[in-house]
């Protein structure tokens, strides 16, 4: 016998799976800001004096400490301790490279968006200016204007002088 559907459910969709313990989670912000400051302090001298001066304690405590000695001449827990945070600096280091990759994906985007509207204003700016000489280039100047009203004048009192004023004046 065929089972029928319960009410309400859709076949064309996968049932949602119940989680009988919940499952931890996290911020992936707040580590990568984490990350990030750790990657910084790595990067510092003063993280590389600050494993100097523990290794030359460890190294001291456990070839003078006498009975207090708690890792023998090898350094097997030294090495382990080394390992382990070598191990967990990488990781987080690369997870800083990223981010600040993202980061600088995200501002070359930005600046080239602003490069494009700074082309666009400045094509159009030039052909403003460029309509605006042309438009000035047709408009007649007001020396342009002067010299051709004293060209007219001048012709009016030639005439006058020689007594032709039945023809009109020309222009240049």
């Amino acid at each position: 016998m065929a089972r029928e559907p319960r009410r309400g459910a859709r076949l064309d969709q996968p049932r949602e799976l119940r989680r009988s313990l919940p499952t931890p989670t996290y911020d992936p912000e707040a580590f990568g800001r984490l990350s990030e400051r750790v990657a910084r302090f790595i990067g510092t001298g003063r993280f590389l004096v600050y494993m100097t001066v523990f290794v030359i304690a460890w190294l001291l405590w456990n070839t003078l400490a006498g009975h207090w000695i708690f890792d023998n001449y090898p350094f097997v827990f030294l090495t382990l301790m080394l390992s382990l945070q070598a191990s967990y600096a990488a990781p987080l280091i690369l997870l800083a490279q990223n981010r600040q990759a993202d980061r600088d994906r995200v501002q070359y985007e930005q600046d080239r968006g602003r490069a494009e509207r700074n082309i666009a204003d400045t094509d159009y700016l030039t052909r403003e200016l460029a309509a605006l000489r042309i438009a000035v280039g047709d408009v007649a100047t007001r020396d342009f204007l002067r010299s051709e009203l004293r060209q007219l004048l001048e012709e009016l009192e030639e005439r006058r002088e020689s007594g032709d004023e039945s023809r009109p004046p020309t222009t240049a």
